[in-house]
């Protein structure tokens, strides 16, 4: 999945190598989390000011501005991504119903590779991980593919905790997911819009995976490579589902796809975009599958987990199917007595589950600390109010940071705690 790469592949892959740990903890929402940040808030602007925020005292401001101004002049960020699903299925008795997809951590930007160089040569000293039930990432697979959640768990959310460590034992820092619900078993009732904890809503990230007669062996996600989809048995992708209009309405020209807000609904007209190259599907119609029958008068909700079936819009039962690695359009069989539904074979039969991303950027190489930059702040909201007047709304903005603002010239204006 090229959605993000080790920068340098293989450099980093030495540097980290297999002493990142995902924990599993359970928990309940914590007052003031923030899953869902404001609409405003701009990505580069959290970009830079998480940067920017460094645990300091008053003898170190100096060194702190010029560390600042230098950042400005060549940014050296160190990005953490982490991938997840939005619902995980409990595993009950001896079963383990591993989390599918698999939670995936990428690390971005230079800043890892200014880090490496400062860290060669320094003694190694054992990663301090904890007591609880922790997995190694293999980052050559860059997933945690042995998570799961037994039946003694009673909680309904929880978080994935990474601990991150550089080869040397030096702790980089602990980093969350979002909240990951957990549910018995996909729903097989008829979906309502009472109740959206399960719906899947237009502009949401979804995950879609392929697996042969439940097996885990046998699962394929929906990827793109080298600006082809594919199906591959390593990698998934996330995808923006779209709702959009009825392309044979008169006002719509071709080429067009009007978007539209709302849950999605199987019948609904949709479009997948990959999230990380921009790939884009033709127009599809989303079908319910049952019994790997694709249901054609079914308009009901889309839920978690529901296995569905896209057919091309405007032909006559193509629908997208795999074939071992490869994405195909299948001609489906139609069924004299019943004209509500028509055959699909197993590579047509997809499992939409939706997906949450979080993206941690800070920038540590220029203040030479081996202390863990986690909490790392996080930017929910961006306002201006009045000129020079910017309200910012921050998580994990603990007492030893500081905010540090510029000038519209670049220049480092000063700094605030």
């Amino acid at each position: 999945m090229e959605l993000c790469q080790f920068t340098p592949a293989e450099d980093l892959s030495h540097t980290l190598e297999n002493l990142v740990s995902v924990r599993k903890t359970l928990g309940t929402r914590r007052a003031g989390d923030q899953d869902h940040p404001s609409k405003n808030q701009g990505k580069q602007w959290r970009k830079r000011l998480c940067g920017l925020s460094f645990r300091s005292n008053p003898d170190q401001l100096d060194h702190l501005r010029d560390g600042v101004r230098r950042y400005l002049q060549l940014p050296a960020d160190q990005t953490v991504l982490i991938l997840h699903a939005k619902v995980a299925q409990k595993s009950y008795g001896s079963e383990k119903r591993f989390f599918c997809p698999p939670p995936c951590v990428y690390l971005t930007g230079p800043g890892w590779k200014l880090k490496q160089e400062q860290i060669k040569g320094k003694s190694r000293r054992k990663p301090r991980i904890g007591h609880m039930e922790t997995q190694k990432l293999n980052f050559e697979e860059h997933c945690a593919k042995a998570l799961y959640i037994s039946d003694t768990e009673k909680r309904k959310h929880f978080r994935l905790v990474l601990k991150l460590f550089f080869s040397n034992g030096q702790e980089i820092g602990t980093f969350h997911s979002k909240l990951i619900k957990v549910i018995s078993k996909p729903s097989q009732k008829k979906q309502s819009l009472k109740n959206t904890d399960l719906c899947i809503s237009s502009g949401s990230k979804v995950s879609l995976f392929n697996r042969l007669r439940s097996q885990t062996v046998s699962t394929r996600y929906l990827s793109v490579e080298g600006g082809t989809f594919i199906a591959s048995a390593r990698q998934w992708a996330a995808f923006t589902l779209h709702l959009g209009e009825d392309l044979t309405c008169s006002h719509c020209t071709r080429g067009e796809f009007p978007l539209r807000e709302g849950y999605i609904r199987y019948g609904s007209v949709v479009q997948l975009i990959c999230t990380a190259t921009g790939v884009t599907l033709p127009p599809l119609i989303i079908r319910k599958v049952t019994k790997q029958y694709a249901m054609l008068d079914v308009d009901e909700p889309i839920s978690q987990l529901h296995k569905c079936a896209f057919q091309f819009q405007g032909s006559d039962g193509m629908y997208l199917c795999l074939s071992t690695e490869k994405v195909i359009q299948f001609q489906a069989s139609p069924c004299p007595k019943e004209a509500n539904r028509e055959l699909l074979n197993d590579g047509s039969c997809w499992t939409i589950i939706g997906t949450e991303t979080v993206e941690y950027t800070f920038s540590d190489s220029l203040a030479c600390i081996q202390d863990p930059v986690s909490p790392v702040p996080l930017i929910t909201m961006l306002e201006v109010r009045r000129v020079f007047h910017l309200v910012i709304l921050c998580a994990a903005f603990v007492n030893l940071a500081q905010e540090w603002p510029t000038c519209g010239s670049g220049a480092t204006c000063g700094s605030r705690s």
